[in-house]
């Protein structure tokens, strides 16, 4: 998985990253989107994408809108997820009307115009391509969902749903905490080196393990039959770059959110 694969945009003020090989698939709009808004003073006008206390329901849903905007998913309609840390799945059939937040982990879609959202300030979000069936997926894979197998889960409801080959799906692993800030107690440590054995080293003298989320989901999609070849990965910790990136481990209640977002265009309109 290789770092020089992503490309950092600015598309109408909004900063975002994007993979090279999703670009290159005419109908795939994507972005994992940063704390900056690219205004000439970013620090002091964050942009968060998530539904927390200290902002306010109107500024959030802006934001939103502008963050699609730049992505050309401006007449898509957002769908995102009441986030549980689970392995569970939601396949979306269409677009129309309103999509009310449920509960899960994942989304799933061959519908056009739909724009998979997840959202994230630590956990790692994974985007997915099928490009022989034109599907797309979105999943948040902190801990407890990565333990849950939740991306494994996503590629089977993938195959069983849309006749998905793993050995074609490309994967892009985005902005989330790794394994330099990611300190777990020896509880969750012990439950990651059973079934991954050298996911974490060894405790430090704090007493602490630290837990590397993005080789346990290398593990898990070599089981899944991903190809070397079509696994991205940015490789940017959240907590390192608090001035990019909202990081829930180094500001708590006080971050904002991230979103992954992926879609099917109806054109190719607003191409690179």
């Amino acid at each position: 998985m290789n770092k020089e694969e992503f490309l950092l945009r600015e598309v109408q003020g909004i900063r975002y990253y994007t993979c090279r090989i999703f670009e290159s698939m005419p109908q795939v709009r994507h972005g994992f989107s940063t704390r900056c808004c690219g205004a000439p003073d970013p620090k002091s006008d964050s942009f968060n994408l998530g539904d927390v206390s200290w902002d306010f329901p109107a500024r959030v849903s802006e934001n939103r809108r502008r963050f699609l905007s730049a992505l050309h998913l401006e007449n898509a309609l957002l769908i995102t997820l009441h986030q549980v840390h689970s392995n569970h799945v939601h396949i979306i059939e269409d677009n129309a009307g309103q999509w009310n937040p449920a509960d899960g982990d994942a989304l799933v879609t061959r519908v056009k115009n739909a724009a998979l959202a997840v959202q994230t300030a630590d956990c790692l979000p994974v985007l997915i391509v099928d490009p022989m069936n034109n599907a797309v997926a979105a999943v948040h894979s902190g801990w407890r969902g990565t333990l849950s197998r939740i991306l494994p889960r996503t590629i089977r409801v993938m195959q069983r749903a849309f006749d998905s080959d793993p050995s074609t799906l490309e994967i892009a692993v985005g902005p989330g905490i790794r394994a330099c800030c990611f300190e777990v107690g020896s509880e969750v440590a012990d439950l990651f080196e059973n079934e991954y054995p050298g996911c974490c080293s060894a405790m430090d003298q704090s007493g602490k393990y630290h837990l590397d989320l993005a080789k346990v989901l290398d593990i898990q999609m070599n089981f899944s039959g991903i190809l070397r070849h079509h696994r991205h990965d940015l490789a940017v910790c959240t907590r390192c770059k608090q001035d990019e990136f909202f990081s829930y481990r180094a500001e708590g209640p006080a971050a904002g959110r991230m979103m992954a977002t992926i879609g099917l265009a109806s054109d190719e309109a607003g191409k690179w």
